[in-house]
Parts: structure tokens; C-alpha cells; sequence
């Protein structure tokens, strides 16, 4: 059997940004749990907002065919979204919405969705921790009919959340990441 390979997509350019850093870590534990593990940023995957009338006369932009297939290329995607009034941030919403509009020969638009499995997590310097960005990103992601495993986290107080390891210092917040990578890899490999 290949090895389980896992993409990581922080949600966020922003330099020091919260999320950025819980996917770093969020990347090491699926390494560390035997994970053949992707990090990317999307500043390396620009794109202009979505626009069906652009798509018609353009056709989809190449840096969100190259994300596809870089997805299409992994068992499992994680998702690490910031919450921006109550919601997902714009790039990962206009992300999303490119990328399900890639169809390669031989597969229905939206395939790339539906045939991996999808874990999601936030990180907030407020006491919700992203939540309810998490909702609103479980909400898209199974309208594009994504597998999109229950564990999630939502780290609060995430300006606060490290040691000087770069270890999460609560246990619970901890155990809560190692429950989504084992879930994440766990499902990953049944539908491998």
C-alpha cells in the first residue's frame, strides 16, 4: 500500500497568523503519526475573485487546476481556517468555489471533493476559537459533497496556546489535535 499522503492548507496569508502556526504543528503530529504530509500556502495559488462570467471567458485560472490536482494528488486535506465576522475569510470561500470548478478528462466537475477526506480546524485569539468559521466552512465543503470527518478543532485563546516548543501547552487542546489526525488518517486510509 502507497503511502497515506496528507495536504495542509492554512486559510490565511497573513504574516504570524494564528492559523498558519496551528498548521505547522497540525502538519508536524500528522508526520509524526507516520502521514506523508504537504504544506502549502495559497499566496502560491493566487486567484481573482469568482466570477462565472470570467470563467466562461477565461476558463478556470491555472493556479486553481494546479490546486486540484495538488489535492488529487493526496488521501486527505486539512483545512485551517481563520473566522472573519462569524464566518470563512474570503480566500477560502473564492478557494473553494475555483476549485470545484476544475474538471480534468474522465471525472465530474467537483470530483476532487468527493473523493478525499477533508478535516477542518480554526485557530481564534477569542474563547470560541474559530468556531463558528468552522461551521460555516463544514456547511461548504459538504455542499461541494466532501467526506468531511466529525473530530474539528477550535483552538481559543490561540495567541496563548504555545510553549517555547511550539507545542499546544493545554492537554485538552492536545488531545483534541491528536483526535483529529488519528480520525483524519484513519478514514483516509478506508477510502484509499
Amino acid at each position: 500500500m502507497s503511502a497515506l499522503k496528507i495536504l495542509v492548507i492554512p486559510g490565511s496569508l497573513r504574516t504570524g497568523s494564528l492559523n498558519a502556526r496551528l498548521a505547522a504543528v497540525a502538519a508536524h503530529e500528522l508526520a509524526q503519526a507516520g502521514a506523508e504530509v504537504t504544506r502549502i500556502s495559497l499566496v502560491d495559488f493566487p486567484l481573482p475573485i469568482y466570477d462565472g462570467d470570467l470563467q466562461a471567458k477565461s476558463g478556470v485560472p491555472k493556479h486553481a487546476v494546479n490546486l486540484k490536482r495538488m489535492m488529487a494528488a493526496h488521501h486527505g486535506v486539512l483545512i485551517v481556517t481563520p473566522e472573519y465576522n462569524s464566518s470563512v475569510p474570503a480566500l477560502v470561500k473564492n478557494t473553494i468555489d475555483w476549485v470545484s470548478r476544475v474538471q480534468d478528462a474522465h471525472e465530474t466537475r467537483g470530483q476532487v471533493f468527493r473523493d478525499r477526506v477533508f478535516a477542518i480546524a480554526s485557530a481564534s485569539g477569542n474563547r470560541l476559537g474559530g468556531a463558528r468559521a468552522l461551521a460555516a466552512l463544514r456547511l461548504i465543503l459538504s455542499a461541494c459533497h466532501a467526506t468531511v470527518i466529525p473530530n474539528q478543532l477550535a483552538l481559543a485563546f490561540a495567541d496563548d496556546a504555545y510553549d517555547e516548543m511550539d507545542r499546544l501547552k493545554n492537554a485538552a487542546d492536545a488531545e483534541g489535535l491528536k483526535a483529529l489526525v488519528r480520525q483524519l488518517i484513519e478514514v483516509s486510509q478506508r477510502m484509499m
